[in-house]
């Protein structure tokens, strides 16, 4: 397991960057970088499970479950990989949940003079390093483009 960190600049308040990263129309646009059609099924609120789905070309889902460990609206949000879901299943016992489960993903948010910076700190399987260094970037920048319109 590897420590992945990334960050963007956003010109737009902390509260619209947060509406935007979260609320499900935008979500669905800027994670579509990882996976087109991607959603989740759930909610945000602390200790809440929450699924992370995107259709697969058979039209079963994959992804993973999780749980919101921490949820301080505008600031901070932690989430807490429990396993994955294959071909619309959920698996906390396969081996490819095994990389993932108690994986954290952590949204920071902060705020200064109108703009917000957006930290992201994510423990990956190795296995999945290469594709993450690809990705994020471009889904920060599609972030961006959206907390700034």
């Amino acid at each position: 397991m590897q420590k992945l960190h990334y960050s963007v600049q956003i010109d737009a308040p902390k509260e619209k960057v947060w509406r935007t990263m979260l609320g499900d129309q935008t979500y669905r646009e800027w994670t579509s970088v990882f996976a087109p059609g991607s959603y989740f099924d759930g909610n945000w609120d602390k200790g809440s499970k929450i699924m992370f789905l995107a259709p697969e070309k058979d039209g079963k889902l994959s992804g993973m479950t999780s749980r919101i460990v921490e949820n301080k609206p505008f600031e901070f949000i932690s989430i807490e990989h429990l396993g994955v879901i294959s071909d619309g299943v959920e698996d906390a016992s396969a081996e490819a949940a095994k990389g993932w489960t108690g994986a954290h993903e952590n949204y920071t948010l902060r705020e200064a003079n109108g703009r917000t910076e957006v930290l992201i700190d994510m423990d990956s399987d190795d296995e999945y390093v290469e594709m993450f260094e690809r990705t994020w970037p471009k889904a920060l920048a599609k972030l961006k483009e959206l907390a700034e319109k």
